[in-house]
């Protein structure tokens, strides 16, 4: 096929053990789905069904790294998440079919501009600007299912400079990962390819240029950045 300008190269995630990586086509993510975080952001976790949003393939950095400080924000936030790879597609799947869905896991930050969030909410406005920024998704490489098999439980945090602001464990998760997978494939049809952030625990705090953050999930993996000074 030929383009009328250069086609842009697949946003990509390395996988543990293989040569070969895995292609990214979406990145959904649940919202308010650890029950202490809904909270900390003023909701009840018991009211609400799940809900979600997305970021751009192009948001994903593979391994983290050293990245700069984002542009247009003066609060930027952590959010770490287990990550879910979508490796077989479906509509309407049911909750007990959902984990045959699954390619495998990472570890993965849904770094959030704040600020640029509350002013959207204020005005009844989308996230994505708050959300889908460039590099907002540092991201580990994907542990194929069939090594691990499916994490329901295990620690989950992040350190900056050293110091734990978030910790939590998989299973407080308000919607389980069949759960998510089944609910979303309602309203969108998943494809192999996506990925699906599952939400983060409570202690969100705010990020500076210069900080180091070490984010990792129990039998999954880590991911490092940071952000320059």
């Amino acid at each position: 096929m030929q383009y009328v300008i250069e086609a842009p190269q697949p946003a990509t995630v390395p996988v543990e053990g293989e040569t070969a990586v895995f292609p990214v086509r979406r990145i959904w993510c649940v919202g308010r789905n650890y029950a202490d975080h809904a909270r900390e952001m003023g909701h009840d976790p018991d009211r609400e069904p799940p809900f979600f949003f997305a970021k751009p393939a192009t948001a994903v950095v593979p391994g983290g790294g050293s990245l700069p400080f984002p542009v247009q924000t003066k609060d930027l936030h952590h959010e770490i998440e287990l990550v879910v790879a979508i490796g077989k597609g479906g509509k309407d799947i049911a909750v007990e079919d959902a984990l045959s869905h699954v390619y495998g896991y990472a570890v993965g930050l849904d770094m959030t501009r704040r600020d640029i969030q509350a002013e959207a909410k204020k005005l009844g406005r989308p996230w994505e600007l708050s959300k889908g920024f460039d590099q907002s998704c540092p991201i580990s490489a994907i542990v194929p299912a069939s090594k691990i098999g499916h994490p329901a439980n295990g620690k989950i945090e992040v350190s900056v400079n050293g110091k734990v602001q978030q910790t939590g464990d998989m299973n407080q998760m308000i919607w389980s990962v069949p759960e998510s997978i089944a609910y979303l494939s309602r309203y969108v049809e998943l494809l192999p390819g996506d990925l699906l952030m599952t939400g983060t625990p409570a202690g969100v705090s705010a990020v500076k240029p210069g900080d180091s953050l070490h984010g990792t999930c129990e039998g999954v993996g880590e991911v490092r950045v940071t952000y320059a000074s």
